[in-house]
């Protein structure tokens, strides 16, 4: 048999290499400390730098930040701690909420999921019962239609089947809807079933599984000025109070609401026509 040269060798490994099926990585708690978890294939994306707001800027919502800032560092002792589902008025910190009290409460990883992807929660938490970091899983916007079963996934994820939720995460969502659900979805199947209230107690309940519920509302002329100033003061914009609020009022009648997010994107007007950035 001819001798087979080191070249030849170094290029047939190398064929060999390419051939070879290539090995994912197993999705990782490791690296950040806030991640988006994604599928087909799954993974967990890091997030180096989480948008989020200082609790301070937060206004008109002291009494539902105060219990969810409890209930998270019960959790981020080892303590028991509830699902939350923070539910009501759009634009009032609800998202801004649950990332501000990740950024205060140190240990903790944020892992947000996206409403389509609740049907790989199990795949999820598989990989969270593996690790020794406590997660907070966060559902931006959760809510559902006509004909959707995702919510069933959901239900078995918060009662924890057989197996039981792992004890290192908690679930934490927002959503306009107190009971996830349209209303008029509600109303429907209460109308044609032969058993109103059995029609609709299985998509109610899911919301019973969310041991908090907090309710955000809109807020009021006197709260959203009180945002517009802990803005000012946050970035030291010194500038005439009045003046400011009477502009601040007048943008939010062009909206046709008052809300934290209205305050915001006000203060980004202002802020650009002084040349700050905030």
């Amino acid at each position: 048999m001819p001798e087979i040269d080191s070249k030849t060798l170094t290029r047939i490994a190398d064929a060999l290499e390419r051939l070879a099926p290539s090995v994912k990585p197993e999705p990782s708690l490791e690296g950040a400390n806030a991640f988006v978890w994604q599928v087909e294939p799954d993974r967990l994306i890091g997030i180096k730098n989480v948008n989020h707001v200082d609790l301070d800027i937060l206004k008109g919502i002291d009494h539902v930040r105060d219990i969810l800032i409890k209930n998270t560092r019960q959790f981020a002792d080892g303590h028991s701690a509830n699902n939350a589902l923070l539910w009501g008025a759009r634009g009032m910190g609800k998202s801004s909420l649950v990332k501000a009290i990740h950024a205060q409460i140190k240990d903790l990883v944020l892992i947000e999921i996206h409403r389509e992807d609740i049907p790989s929660l199990p795949r999820l938490l598989d990989i969270i019962r593996a690790s020794d970091k406590r997660c907070i899983l966060f559902c931006d916007d959760l809510s559902f239609d006509h004909d959707d079963g995702t919510y069933k996934s959901l239900k078995a994820v918060l009662e924890g089947g057989i197996e039981g939720r792992p004890d290192n995460v908690i679930f934490y969502a927002t959503s306009n809807r107190r009971h996830l659900m349209p209303r008029d979805m509600m109303e429907n199947e209460r109308s044609t079933a032969i058993n109103p209230s059995e029609a609709t107690e299985e998509k109610v309940s899911l919301s019973d599984r969310f041991g908090l519920w907090l309710g955000f509302h809109s807020c009021n002329q006197d709260d959203y000025l009180s945002m517009i100033d802990s803005y000012l003061d946050h970035h030291g914009i010194n500038a005439d109070r009045d003046n400011i609020h009477a502009e601040a009022l007048t943008w939010s009648r062009t909206r046709g609401a008052r809300s934290g997010r209205v305050a915001y994107q006000y203060m980004q007007d202002l802020a650009g026509r002084m040349g700050i950035k905030l």
